[in-house]
């Protein structure tokens, strides 16, 4: 039986039609996929994104303990109330979750990792932290969290949520958060526009719900949640990296901090040597340039340079194209064309370096 998120008899009254996702029961739209895409990238639209595993880590050896943990580095987060992308890694290097870390307070930092991984998740933070004294995991089951995202979303947001909530975070730049009352507000998303990550008791969902509708923020489901993530060049766990693969291959080296040298997080050896010796597959964008759909798995045929293949395809709404994230051979460069099978039939594509799209813009020069 799928487990249900404290909104899941709003989306019920909302019409929405509701699948499974790793086990839980969210809504894939409210009626028209496209048009919450739309609205998020040009006004504001809220994601039930519940389903997030929240991890909070407690206790004096924290800090020693991400800097093993992460592939980024924690000492990036100079005071509390900043946030950090990192991915964690397996001995080989291979990414086990992507994840945002947030340092709360001293001795206290939070984790917002996938729900696919969850288990996974829980027990590599287990097994890791048991190598230190003072260390305590805490998964969050009684917090709920919405994603109100878009050009209008800070503005909406503190229209439902009132003047105290604007004079607290009015001013937050992007990867930083602050705790208003019982809310805890992150500048932080997946759509590559503007907004809210929203964490808050259970109890209160519901209503924060109604009140950020009643402010004009429509609700937008699982669909449009991967196309505009899709068109943000925004990396999926479990399609564009997993276990296999290495942040350097995954087109995430900015999220590796290699500095300093002797920090010895889990995999740098593998990322060091990968580094030294060149990739052999990068992950880069693909715009079909004829009819057609790019979809994953699809293979992609680089003229004499090898073969790759799509790992996240799919139709740009704002673009109005069908694009991809594809891992291709490490010799092709952005402005090249390649051929991808689409339905048995070679057709050909761009090559270009995501994003596709940036705050609602293009950044595809046709």
């Amino acid at each position: 039986m799928n487990r249900r998120t404290p909104l899941y008899e709003e989306h019920l009254a909302a019409g929405a039609r509701m699948v499974d996702f790793s086990g839980w029961a969210l809504p894939l739209h409210y009626g028209s996929q496209i048009a919450e895409h739309h609205q998020v990238r040009r006004d504001a639209g809220m994601f039930d994104v519940s389903h997030m595993t929240v991890v909070d880590l407690r206790g004096a050896d924290v800090p020693a303990y991400l800097r093993l943990l992460l592939a980024n580095n924690i000492d990036k987060l100079k005071r509390p109330g900043r946030a950090l992308y990192s991915c964690m890694l397996n001995a080989q290097g291979g990414v086990l979750d992507d994840l945002i870390v947030y340092y709360l307070a001293d001795g206290w930092y939070r984790l917002v990792v996938n729900a696919a991984t969850r288990d996974k998740d829980l027990g590599w933070l287990s097994v890791t932290a048991e190598q230190f004294a003072d260390v305590a995991v805490e998964p969050r089951d009684d917090l709920a969290m919405i994603a109100v995202q878009g050009p209008r979303a800070r503005e909406r947001t503190f229209a439902a949520l009132g003047e105290a909530l604007r004079d607290a975070a009015g001013d937050l730049a992007p990867f930083q958060a602050v705790r208003v009352g019982e809310l805890f507000l992150a500048r932080t998303g997946y759509t590559g526009e503007d907004g809210f990550e929203i964490l808050l008791p259970a109890r209160a969902a519901p209503f924060t719900w109604r009140m950020l509708g009643e402010a004009g923020v429509r609700p937008a489901g699982l669909g449009a949640r991967d196309t505009l993530r899709l068109e943000a060049g925004l990396c999926l766990y479990g399609a564009d990296m997993d276990e296999t693969t290495t942040p350097l291959e995954a087109g995430l080296a900015w999220t590796v901090g290699w500095a300093p040298e002797d920090r010895r997080f889990i995999g740098r050896d593998v990322l060091e040597r990968q580094k030294a010796e060149g990739l052999a597959r990068v992950l880069l964008g693909l715009v079909l340039e004829g009819r057609g759909v790019l979809r994953n798995h699809q293979r992609v045929r680089c003229n004499g340079l090898g073969e790759g293949e799509v790992t996240s395809g799919g139709f740009g709404p704002t673009l109005g194209r069908a694009i991809a994230l594809a891992r291709l051979p490490a010799g092709v460069r952005p402005g090249r064309t390649c051929e991808v099978e689409v339905r048995g039939r070679p057709q050909p594509a761009r090559v270009v370096k995501p994003p596709f799209v940036r705050q609602g813009r293009s950044l595809i020069d046709d």
